[in-house]
This record gives C-alpha cells, sequence and structure tokens, in this order.
C-alpha cells in the first residue's frame, strides 16, 4: 500500500503506507523491525512496483542530523539489505543519476522530496523537529545552490505526510529553539488549558523551501496526520511502530 505523489515519464516518486494484512502491516524500516525478513520482503514489493531490483535503494542510518549525501552509482544497495552498510549520520540524500532509489524513513517526521526536471536531480530528506531546527533542508538547498550551481527556481518540492500540528505537542523548551529560528512564529501556538505548545513541522520546512529560492507554488505539502490517519506509522502514538518509506527515483 502506497501513496503516489509523482508519476510521469521522468520522475516517480510517493511514500508507503501502513497496511494491516501485510508482514509488519508494511513497515520499512530495518532498525525497528521484529523481522528482517519481513521487511526485505516489503521493500522487495515496492522495488518491483517501481521496475527496479531492492540493490538499486539507498537508505542512511538517520540520526535526526543536518547531513546530506551525495548518491552516486557506488552507493546502490547501500542500507538496502542491511543497516550495517547504510550511509552513516545522514538525513539527507542527492543524486543526478537514473535509477537508483532515495529512500527516507519517517514515522511522524517530515518527508522531504525534490527534483529538478532540467538537471535530472533529485533528493530525498528527512527532517524530524530536531532536523528542522537545524534547518537540514535548508541547508542542502543552499549547498545545492553554492557546490552544485543549483538554480533552485527551478527545484518542486513535495514535503510528505507527518505529525499534524494539532498533534505535535511540546513544551519550551522545543518551542523555543523553533523560536530562535526567526521565522516560524506564525506556524506555532500556545495551549493555555495544556500548557503545551504545538508546532507546524510541515509548514516550518516549507518556509525553509521558500527562504532557500525555491518558489511556494513549486512546492506541494500532504496534510494527512500520521498520528490521525490508521494508514499512519506514529511514533508518537506507538513507540514500537514500523516506519513509512518515502521514495523517489528518476526514470532513464
Amino acid at each position: 500500500m502506497k501513496k503516489m505523489y509523482m508519476e510521469n515519464q521522468h520522475i516517480v516518486a510517493g511514500m508507503t503506507l501502513q497496511d494491516q494484512s501485510l508482514p509488519e502491516a508494511n513497515n520499512m524500516a530495518l532498525h525497528v523491525c521484529q523481522e528482517k525478513q519481513d521487511v526485505l520482503e516489503n521493500r522487495g514489493r515496492l522495488a518491483k512496483f517501481l521496475n527496479v531490483s531492492i540493490h538499486d535503494f539507498v537508505c542512511a542510518n538517520q540520526t535526526h542530523s543536518a547531513n546530506f549525501h551525495h548518491v552516486t552509482q557506488v552507493d546502490k544497495g547501500r542500507g538496502a539489505l542491511d543497516n550495517a552498510d547504510a550511509i552513516p549520520e545522514t538525513d539527507a540524500l542527492y543524486t543526478y543519476e537514473p535509477d537508483i532509489v532515495l529512500c527516507s524513513f519517517t514515522a511522524d517526521c517530515v518527508p522531504v522530496l525534490f527534483y529538478n526536471d532540467k538537471t535530472g536531480l533529485i533528493g530525498a530528506v528527512h527532517s524530524g523537529w530536531q532536523g528542522t531546527v537545524k534547518e537540514i533542508t535548508l541547508k542542502l538547498f543552499q549547498h545545492l545552490q553554492q557546490a552544485e550551481q543549483c538554480d533552485l527556481a527551478d527545484i518542486h518540492v513535495q514535503i510528505g505526510a507527518a505529525l499534524s500540528q494539532e498533534k505535535f505537542e511540546v513544551d519550551e523548551d522545543v518551542y523555543t529553539k523553533f523560536e530562535k529560528l526567526g521565522y516560524a512564529d506564525d506556524f506555532m501556538y500556545y495551549n493555555e488549558s495544556t500548557g503545551k505548545y504545538h508546532i507546524d513541522n510541515q509548514l516550518t520546512v516549507k518556509k525553509q523551501c521558500e527562504l532557500a529560492g525555491i518558489p511556494s507554488s513549486q512546492i506541494t505539502i500532504d496534510r494527512t496526520c500520521t498520528f490521525q490517519d490508521p494508514a499512519g506509522f506514529s511514533y508518537r502514538q506507538d513507540k514500537q511502530c514500523g516506519r513509512h518509506l518515502s521514495f523517489i527515483k528518476r526514470k532513464r
């Protein structure tokens, strides 16, 4: 079970969903699985749908960092069958190569998928709240602009399903980190009855894309809440839950 965000002659991108009829409810993450073989079976099903081998997947060991990695052909298969060879301490991947499936694993965190039709660039970002306050998405786009001479006006972004503002309830310490960004105030409110702050992580990430120079009209957000939707994996709801896999591939 999956949700498709883009499917045209150049790009295929989407997000796998929870499905109780599949092994481990279609969990895609090896680092939180009960049986490794179940996850590999789920990934294999996705690979077949994408018309690639599971060895074309590239996965990172996500640590809520602001680190990113330029994926090339030599990285194909990293983290696909075993976490041991996943790209270490990395939360964003990008490539210009066709037939490589970039993967981002989430369960409430914000997945960001992007592409540039003119250059063939594609990317996948994992931005939990810690990654957002570290500005991983903004820093990646700044890198692409400065080091890769990427015209950010040509980038299209899909922000995937994540924890909604209603359910993203935090204490003052997290609120303060977002406040220090200087541009997230419009995406936060205080609930006096609970003494909690509520933050819209998706809109904060969208703002980071806009600050980088990506036109607002080229940013799409899936407002599905992973906590409230039965097809969502939510760490906040269940610490033992599986993970969605947000994927993007450029066709040859």
